[in-house]
């Protein structure tokens, strides 16, 4: 332990020990410069020199167009340079192919297997064009197709969950456990269904889905909007907190806020809850049991 305690204070002592580093006028020996240093200073401004100039040199190669020249990274004019090329080339190739089989036609008439008559450059081109250039097929649908599918929109339109339970059992869950206190009333312009609960009541998603808005509006306070499958949104306002930011994917009664009063058009604690199929409001009742 002794010999330990010894190598110790040995080692300090020549870490800590001071050295002076002194600047000299090389004629006159004058003094210009003096540094107090020892080795444990020497080392950390050296790793702190050596950490600052990465540091710097990978931010210079990343923010700054020095990064073109290091292979494997391509600037934007050679990318937009190699689009133009890739349109060329496949240019090329459609009026090569034109010429290979105007050539043959040529080769055809030097055998005598045909008159020189009965080659025609343009029409020859034209027709080529119109075998091989996709952009004037026609793929506008016809009249019974599209008489079809405005049928089945304007009957999916408001059947929207009968269609999509009876295929996959698609089932939405009360947000929440209270009492309706104000119901759907599109004459009023009230497209919702406000429910009250205690304190601290959780708020949880009706249905699997992402959440494409979780911010603080001044007229309704916290406000969560859910997007789920086949065109439906549940909005959820007045909340008093959020525990989901936009972009997370929930799950159909995962806890995403707490009720609460907040916003300029709250009249007490409660939920604002909203439900909309395809841009249209939809009455929640009809869809979910909140007794």
């Amino acid at each position: 332990m002794a010999k330990k305690e010894e190598k110790r204070k040995q080692i300090k002592q020549k870490l800590l020990h001071k050295y002076r580093l002194v600047v000299l006028n090389e004629d006159t020996f004058e003094e210009r410069l003096s540094f107090k240093l020892n080795r444990l200073n020497v080392f950390v401004l050296g790793t702190l020199f050596t950490t600052l100039l990465i540091a710097g040199t990978i931010l210079l190669i990343a923010f700054t167009p020095l990064k073109e020249y290091i292979p494997g990274y391509s600037s934007t004019e050679l990318r937009i340079k190699a689009t133009d090329l890739a349109f060329k080339v496949d240019s090329l190739e459609y009026k090569l192919a034109a010429n290979e089989a105007y050539f043959g036609e040529i080769q055809k008439v030097l055998k005598g297997e045909i008159n020189t008559e009965e080659i025609d450059r343009d029409s020859l081109f034209s027709e080529f064009k119109l075998n091989n250039d996709t952009a004037e097929v026609a793929l506008q649908p016809n009249r019974q197709d599209s008489l079809l599918r405005e049928k089945v929109a304007l009957e999916d339109k408001y059947n929207l969950f009968q269609a999509a339970s009876s295929r996959l059992d698609f089932v939405l869950f009360p947000p929440l456990q209270g009492t309706v206190s104000q119901g759907y009333n599109p004459q009023e312009e009230h497209f919702a269904i406000d429910l009250t609960a205690p304190a601290q009541t959780p708020v949880k998603s009706v249905a699997d889905g992402t959440v494409i808005f979780s911010e603080w509006t001044a007229e309704t306070g916290y406000v969560i909007i859910v997007e789920h499958p086949y065109g439906l949104l549940s909005v959820y306002k007045h909340n008093s907190s959020l525990s989901k930011q936009q972009g997370d994917l929930v799950k159909a009664g995962e806890v995403i806020a707490i009720i609460g009063n907040t916003g300029e058009l709250t009249t007490g604690p409660h939920l604002h809850f909203e439900l909309w199929s395809e841009g249209h409001a939809v009455n929640p009742s009809d869809y979910i049991d909140f007794e």
